[in-house]
C-alpha cells in the first residue's frame, strides 16, 4: 500500500513532484516503526496501512481486513472501535484495548485527522502499541551505544519483562550473585540509578522496526 498525500505544506507550498517524493519518504520512513499504524475512514475504508499495521491485520486475530474495509474481531471489540471511530469524527481521541481470543490484547489509540478540504471525509489513524517494550532491534542500538556485552544485553533484554534476579538467574542457568553482578555493570554502563531507570531508559527507545520485518512474507 502507498501512502497519497492530499496536500503538504512548507514554507507556503511545494511543487507536486516533491509532493510525491514526500510521501514515498513518509511511506517508506512509517514501515521502519514498531508500533502499527493505519490511516481509515470514519465508515472503516483503508487508506493506508505501515508494515507492522499489514502484519497485524494479516493475522486475523483482533482486527482484520474485508475487502477495503478494516473489521474488529468479536462484537465487544466491533462495539469498541466503531465508538471510538465516531468520537473521531467528532475531533476526539479514544484510547481502547481490543481482546484476543488467543493471544495478548491489542492496544490502541484512535486519533481524529484533520481534513485538510471541504470534499475530504473524516478520517482516523488508528496507532498501535508496541508488541513489547524492548524490541531486539533497539535493545541491540541501546547495548552497543553502551558497551554492553552479549550476556549484559541479554540479562537487560529479560529484565525488561519484569522477572527477579532470582528468576533471572534460574533461566539462565547462573548463580543469583552473577546476575545482579551483571545488573550493578548494566547501571554503571549506562549510568542509570537502579533497574527501575535502565528499563524505563529502553521503554521510551525510539520505536525502530526488527529488519526481519522486511523480509518477503510467506
Amino acid at each position: 500500500m502507498e501512502l497519497l498525500a492530499d496536500r503538504v505544506v512548507a514554507g507556503g507550498g511545494v511543487a507536486e513532484d516533491t509532493n510525491e517524493a514526500l510521501g514515498s519518504c513518509l511511506a517508506l520512513l512509517m514501515d521502519e516503526l514498531a508500533h502499527g499504524v493505519v490511516v481509515m475512514g470514519i465508515c472503516g475504508h483503508l487508506l493506508y496501512a505501515n508494515e507492522a499495521a499489514r502484519r497485524e491485520l494479516a493475522r486475523h486475530r483482533v482486527l482484520t481486513l474485508r475487502g477495503d474495509t478494516v473489521h474488529a474481531a468479536g462484537e465487544d471489540n466491533a462495539w469498541l472501535l466503531k465508538d471510538a471511530l465516531s468520537k473521531a469524527s467528532d475531533g476526539r481521541r479514544s484510547l481502547l484495548t481490543l481482546s484476543a481470543e488467543a493471544g495478548p490484547a491489542l492496544t490502541l489509540a484512535v486519533v481524529p485527522l484533520k481534513a485538510e478540504g471541504p470534499s475530504l471525509s473524516p478520517r482516523a489513524a488508528l496507532v498501535f502499541a508496541r508488541a513489547s517494550v524492548c524490541e531486539s532491534l533497539m535493545l541491540r542500538f541501546f547495548a552497543r551505544a553502551h558497551g554492553l556485552t552479549p550476556t549484559e544485553e541479554q540479562v537487560l533484554g529479560i529484565l525488561c519483562n519484569g522477572p527477579s534476579a532470582p528468576e533471572i538467574a534460574s533461566q539462565m542457568g547462573v548463580a543469583v550473585s552473577t546476575i545482579r553482578s551483571h545488573v550493578r555493570s548494566l547501571c554503571a554502563k549506562t549510568r542509570s540509578s537502579g533497574v527501575r531507570e535502565l528499563v524505563n531508559r529502553v521503554a521510551v527507545l525510539p520505536p525502530v522496526a526488527p529488519p526481519i520485518w522486511h523480509e518477503p512474507m510467506h
